[in-house]
C-alpha cells in the first residue's frame, strides 16, 4: 500500500464552483498535477466548457489559471489514504481534507461539483450537513475507467453544473 496525499487547492476569492476529486492517480501524484493522466478526460471537459479546446496542451500552471479565469476551483476531498494504483476502489485509511475550513475562507462558493462516486461518499460521509448547505453534484467521474460515459457525455453532464 502506498501513502498519497493530495495537492493545495487552486483556488482564489472569485471561486464560485468548487470541482472536488477523490485523491489524485498515481500519475498525477507522481508530476503533482492534477489529472496528469493523458487518458482522463478532466482537462477535456474543461476546455470544451471554458472555450478553450486546445487546454490539454497548455502547461499545467495555465490551466489552473483558466479554471480561475471562469471562477472554478480545484482540490480533492480526501487529503490522505493508502492506496495500490489509482482506482478508487482501492483506497484504504482515508481521511478527509478541511472542506469546511476551505469554503469559510472563500465564501462566494456556492456549487460543488463531485468527480465521481468516491468523491461524493467521502464527502457525503465526512460534510453532511453541506450537501444541505450547498448546491451539490455528484458528476459522473472524468477517470478513463468510468466506460459508460463518453467525452460528449461527460461534456453535456458537467456544463449543466459549470455554465450556470
Amino acid at each position: 500500500m502506498n501513502n498519497c496525499t493530495s495537492f493545495k487547492p487552486s483556488i482564489d476569492n472569485n471561486s464560485k464552483v468548487l470541482i472536488l476529486g477523490s485523491m489524485p492517480g498515481v500519475k498525477s501524484l507522481e508530476v503533482q498535477q492534477y489529472y496528469a493522466h493523458p487518458q482522463n478526460r478532466f482537462w477535456k471537459v474543461i476546455g470544451v466548457i471554458c472555450d478553450e479546446p486546445s487546454i490539454s496542451e497548455y502547461s499545467y500552471d495555465l490551466k489552473l489559471k483558466i479554471l480561475l479565469k471562469n471562477n472554478i476551483a480545484l482540490w480533492d476531498t480526501i487529503k490522505t489514504c493508502k492506496r495500490d494504483g489509482s482506482l478508487d476502489f482501492n483506497i484504504q485509511d482515508e481521511t478527509p481534507n478541511d472542506i469546511k475550513g476551505l469554503l469559510k475562507k472563500y465564501p462566494n462558493i456556492k456549487t460543488i461539483c463531485l468527480n465521481g462516486n468516491k468523491s461524493y461518499s467521502a464527502f457525503k460521509k465526512y460534510f453532511p450537513d453541506l450537501l444541505e448547505k450547498y448546491n451539490c453534484h455528484k458528476m459522473p467521474s472524468t477517470s478513463p475507467a468510468n466506460a459508460r460515459y463518453n467525452l460528449d457525455n461527460l461534456i453535456n453532464e458537467w456544463s449543466k453544473f459549470l455554465l450556470s
